[in-house]
Order: structure tokens, then C-alpha cells, then sequence
């Protein structure tokens, strides 16, 4: 069985961020990403792999040299589902504001502070 990877998996591991943060910026060469790491150039090709699985980079062959590009539409899967949950929390805060706001005002008035 075959299991389809998505971007959450991609983005969950602290190296395949900072892999796609150097090439956001501009393509590098396989080569150049490997020498940015202190990892083996096998697991810097493996989290490549895990990363094209998912469509956030792409595989572009120039002459000799293998390039990586960053492919970011993908992350607005990741930024939708934040989004639900950054409007849950600013809703709590707004919320927890406007309960401690009553309380400073009940004491206030009751000449406490």
C-alpha cells in the first residue's frame, strides 16, 4: 500500500523547513543544499524525496547539475487550517479580555484593586 504524503508531513520535520526556506530564496543545485546541512547527503536526498512527494519542490535537470525549486502554493493548505484556529484563539483572547475588563471595573467600583 502506498501512502500519499502531504505537506503537513513535509513541513513537520525541522531540516525539510529549513531545506525549503534556502530554496524559497532562489534554486540551488542538490549539491548546495547537501553542504548547507551536517547530515549525510543521503538524508538530505531522502527529506528531497519526502518533499517532492508533497509538491513543494521540484526537480529541474540544467546540464550536469540537478536544481531545486521551491514550489509554495502547497503551504496555503497549512495556512488554511491555521487560520481556523489563529480566528478560534483571537475569539478566546477577545473573550478573556472583555471578562478581565468587567473584573477590573467590578473592583473598581468596590473601591478594591
Amino acid at each position: 500500500m502506498i501512502t500519499r504524503r502531504d505537506v503537513f508531513q513535509a513541513i513537520a520535520d525541522p531540516t525539510r523547513r529549513q531545506i525549503i526556506h534556502r530554496i524559497s530564496k532562489e534554486p540551488l543545485t542538490m549539491n548546495a543544499v547537501a553542504e548547507a546541512f551536517e547530515i549525510s547527503r543521503q538524508a538530505v536526498s531522502k527529506h528531497m524525496q519526502i518533499l517532492t512527494e508533497c509538491g513543494l519542490v521540484v526537480m529541474r535537470d540544467k546540464g550536469r547539475e540537478r536544481f531545486c525549486e521551491a514550489r509554495l502554493d502547497q503551504l496555503h493548505e497549512v495556512a488554511s487550517w491555521v487560520e481556523q484556529y489563529r480566528k478560534h484563539w483571537e475569539s478566546r483572547f477577545e473573550a478573556l479580555d472583555i471578562y478581565l475588563t468587567e473584573i477590573q471595573n467590578k473592583n473598581k467600583e468596590d473601591g478594591t484593586c
